[in-house]
């Protein structure tokens, strides 16, 4: 499968997080692999995003949806899980990122039960702590360049049918940008 390259996220930011469905988020780990398509995301942008952690300018945790896009974006919330975002943006605007809210295992599987310590296949992957901690994603890999990196990337995938949109999990602000975007497999 070929490497989704830096031109994919040089988009809009709601058009990639769209396009991201149904392609493989893809980690390796020593000779291991662990992947899956992903069937869930949110667009986060910039100044016109009151829920994008790049609405109030950067900071040290939000940096790299400043920089080049194509990157891995990890965050740390609620105090115990992380989050993995691909920054993605068009020149109109500043900062903004995907969040890779979900996915269908593929390869790996038995690591990711491992990994989660549970072994339920519906509640593997359905959110993206969940997810994180199952591909063992954490904030060693922020920064990673996914257009080159050999332990994090995204890839083709599959093609899709249908696309839900709807308002964005867990926010205040913005809750009316309906930027959750949704496949079913």
């Amino acid at each position: 499968m070929k490497v989704l390259p830096r031109s994919f996220y040089s988009r809009d930011t709601v058009k990639v997080a769209r396009d991201l469905l149904g392609k493989k988020l893809v980690r390796k780990i020593g000779n291991r692999t662990i992947s899956g398509i992903i069937t869930e995301t949110e667009a986060y942008r910039y100044k016109d995003d009151p829920a994008s952690h790049a609405f109030g300018g950067v900071t040290e945790r939000n940096k790299v949806m400043f920089g080049q896009v194509g990157i891995a974006y990890i965050y740390f919330t609620y105090g115990m899980h992380y989050c993995f975002n691909a920054v993605a943006r068009n020149s109109h605007y500043d900062a903004g990122a995907v969040l890779i809210r979900a996915l269908k295992p593929e390869l790996g599987i038995k690591e990711m039960f491992k990994n989660r310590k549970i072994n339920s296949f519906n509640n593997l992957t359905n959110g993206p702590a969940k997810l994180t901690q199952a591909m063992r994603i954490t904030k060693k890999q922020y920064g990673e360049d996914l257009t080159s990196s050999a332990t994090l990337y995204i890839t083709e995938g599959i093609k899709i049918r249908k696309i839900g949109a709807n308002p964005r999990i867990g926010i205040k602000n913005g809750a009316d940008m309906l930027w959750n975007f949704k496949i079913e497999i």
